[in-house]
């Protein structure tokens, strides 16, 4: 009996020891799983920081010279086919392409896998006039989530490239659309929405469980009708900064690109947009500080709750949103270590922010500004130039313009380097009020609704420029810089090979010291680069991914023009030793052809020159050349027949190509449209055998 009791004893023994050595496995599996050894690439900004940093250095500034061509894929002619950021998860490449359509590819190869296309253009509604594609994915726990413009978050399984399951985060024909990124936050996925330059937008975030897609929570960001009461304190309080009925307007403050997942604090970090309208004379007469507008928010994870704010631009009336990258950083200031943001805006102030509290530490212009003298540290508001809200219906020549001195393409951090990688560019643009500011109203059906005047022809912007800044956060201070052709040039990455690597508007694929700035490699990829890059370990090897495909909406006359049907649009993969060859690509220019026979009147043209500045000019250019986004209308021979005209614009014959119908159109606007598209062609043409002569 004793030696059983003590067999038992000793088996139970065993029993808690497997149980123990078990879960001390687990956890050490669990702990090995997130070391950052570099191989993945699985987030926008690859990592929570979102800094487009990567430690591998198996490429580097030593061997650069052997980094050659390992594959090439090429893509279909589609609406952002190279804009979108992709990622690298365990030897598969994603990529979106066009309204969410998502690739999966072997990473080593370049062998498509799958594809899935959740057909946006079966479902959407006008909103398709301004959502114009995709510029992120997310990875997390087997899935691949993509928001849509049509404003659904689906997650695809990642090895079989099927639907797991999709929520919708808007109502259907809301104003509201998704082209930015969404992003994990532990085990939530959080996502905005665009709208606000188009119709009466209220903006929001959403969060929805990982595994079903149940919503978790939701926060708005500008406050609603009083009336109707408040959904939380932070509301309440942000609508005593608000005047007027700017509630009928929507008010804007859409999430539509920028946030952070701050593992350390349990907060996740949103970049708000401008207001809607743009012009607050109109939505909040009074003035009045419009929170949250153009402010980054400090929400808890788990309940969505208000924690803090900072207001980059209070009572924005110029575009200047906080929706470029949040990217967060541990700095020693002052011999103290401090959890930080990192941020750079439109407005053309570099910020760094306590991200514990939400006070600024530092604020200094890395691009030219003349809005503001400089940012009060201690408010933390800028010191304004009066003229800049162009007061008593006159003008201001704005710098930067509502494009800003930083947009989209992203900037990166070194840690090793202590900088930060930034896209800059100088512009300028006239601000006004339009006539009969007090009658102002929203356009019946989808346009650019930004409640601003028409320029006057007397202020004349100087030439746009751009450049890579390497800056300083600390000393606040350029310490080197690369220019570049043209303002507007691709996003940033960052390694721990001393590498900064950026795409740009020429085409080339360019690779730095990230020290100190010397061109050390460069790649003609035979067409623009809007995206960022990505670089990831397969094997053993290092590879650094580029998508190429230029979408620019106006010819600004420097560097190549990259033609939307012709421009070679691709996925392209480098590797150290790798000896692929792109295919020698000749530029095509279509020609522009008169119709002698037609003949013009004069009075249908200049209706037809008001409707494409309406509706026409943001995505086909405002000299009917597009410079990639769209067809360029000067070459475009559908305009030859009014038929072919009225089927695209009232049938929407091109609506799986991105081009949405317009069918509150009249026959007689749209044949107004053709005689405005034909006389400028014939006009064109005279200026060239003008030249000639």
């Amino acid at each position: 009996m004793i030696l059983k009791m003590r067999f038992i004893k000793y088996y139970l023994i065993c029993i808690l020891a497997t149980i123990l050595l078990s879960c001390s496995e687990q956890k050490v599996l669990k702990q090995s799983s997130e070391i950052d050894d570099g191989s993945n690439w699985e987030r926008y900004g690859r990592t929570w920081q979102e800094n487009h940093f990567s430690p591998l250095s198996i490429i580097n500034d030593k061997n650069i010279d052997r980094l050659g061509l390992a594959w090439y894929y090429d893509l279909p002619v589609a609406t952002s086919s190279g804009v979108a950021a992709p990622l690298a998860v365990d030897g598969t490449l994603f990529f979106a392409t066009g309204h969410s359509v998502i690739h999966a590819m072997n990473a080593e190869t370049g062998e498509l896998i799958w594809k899935y296309d959740p057909e946006v253009y079966k479902v959407i509604g006008e909103e398709l006039r301004g959502a114009w594609g995709v510029r992120g994915i997310a990875y997390s726990d087997g899935k691949v989530f993509t928001g849509t413009a049509d404003g659904r978050l689906i997650a695809i399984d990642a090895g079989k490239g099927k639907l797991v399951w999709s929520s919708k985060t808007n109502k259907r024909n809301d104003g509201r659309y998704i082209t930015g990124p969404p992003y994990v936050i532990g085990d939530k996925i959080i996502i905005g929405h665009g709208g606000a330059d188009f119709r009466p937008v209220r903006g929001y975030v959403t969060a929805y469980k990982i595994d079903t897609g149940e919503m978790v929570w939701r926060f708005f960001t500008v406050p609603g009708n009083p009336q109707e009461g408040f959904e939380n304190e932070a509301m309440e309080k942000a609508a005593r900064t608000w005047n007027g009925e700017w509630w009928k307007y929507g008010g804007g403050g859409t999430v539509w690109h920028a946030m952070a997942y701050d593992r350390d604090l349990g907060r996740v970090y949103i970049g708000t947009g401008n207001g809607a309208p743009w012009n607050q004379k109109i939505r909040s007469p009074g003035g009045g500080d419009n929170l949250y507008l153009c402010s980054i928010i400090a929400l808890d994870i788990d309940t969505g709750e208000y924690i803090w704010h900072y207001q980059i631009n209070p009572g924005e009336t110029w575009d200047y949103n906080a929706a470029m990258d949040i990217e967060l950083a541990e700095v020693e200031i002052d011999g103290i270590l401090r959890k930080v943001i990192l941020h750079a805006p439109k407005n053309g102030f570099f910020y760094v922010i306590d991200r514990t509290n939400g006070k600024l530490i530092s604020a200094e212009p890395f691009a030219h500004v003349n809005w503001a003298e400089r940012i009060d540290i201690k408010t933390g508001r800028p010191i304004e130039d009066p003229q800049a809200r162009y007061p008593n219906n006159t003008a201001f020549l704005l710098s930067p313009d509502s494009t800003g001195a930083h947009g989209v393409a992203a900037m990166s951090y070194n840690p090793n380097t202590g900088l930060v990688y930034l896209p800059v560019r100088n512009s300028w643009g006239a601000v006004t009020d339009p006539q009969e500011i007090e009658d102002w109203k929203y356009s019946e059906h989808y346009y650019l609704d930004n409640g601003m005047g028409q320029a006057p022809a007397n202020l004349i912007p100087p030439a746009s420029s751009g450049w890579l800044s390497a800056w300083d956060p600390i000393s606040q201070k350029e310490v080197w810089r690369a220019n570049m052709v043209g303002a507007r040039n691709g996003g940033t990455m960052t390694t721990a090979g001393n590498l900064v690597v950026q795409g740009q508007a020429t085409g080339e694929l360019s690779i730095y010291e990230a020290d100190r700035g010397k061109k050390i490699w460069s790649f003609d990829t035979q067409n623009g680069i809007n995206a960022q890059p990505i670089t990831y370990k397969v094997n053993g090897k290092q590879y650094i991914t580029q998508l190429t495909g230029w979408q620019e909406f106006m010819y600004s006359g420097q560097g190549p023009q990259w033609n939307y049907r012709t421009q070679k649009r691709r996925v392209l993969t480098f590797v150290l030793d790798g000896d692929k060859t792109l295919p020698i690509f000749e530029s095509a220019t279509l020609p522009i052809t008169d119709i002698p026979k037609f003949k013009i009147d004069e009075n249908l043209a200049t209706q037809g020159q008001e409707l494409y500045h309406r509706s026409c000019v943001a995505c086909h250019g405002p000299n009917l050349l597009a410079d990639g986004a769209a067809p360029d209308l000067l070459r475009s021979r559908t305009t030859e027949s009014l038929d072919s005209l009225v089927k695209i614009l009232h049938q929407g014959t091109l609506l799986e190509r991105g081009m949405p119908p317009y069918p509150e159109l009249s026959i007689r606007e749209i044949e107004g449209l053709q005689h405005f598209i034909r006389k400028s062609i014939r006009t064109e043409l005279a200026k060239e055998v003008s030249s000639i002569k």
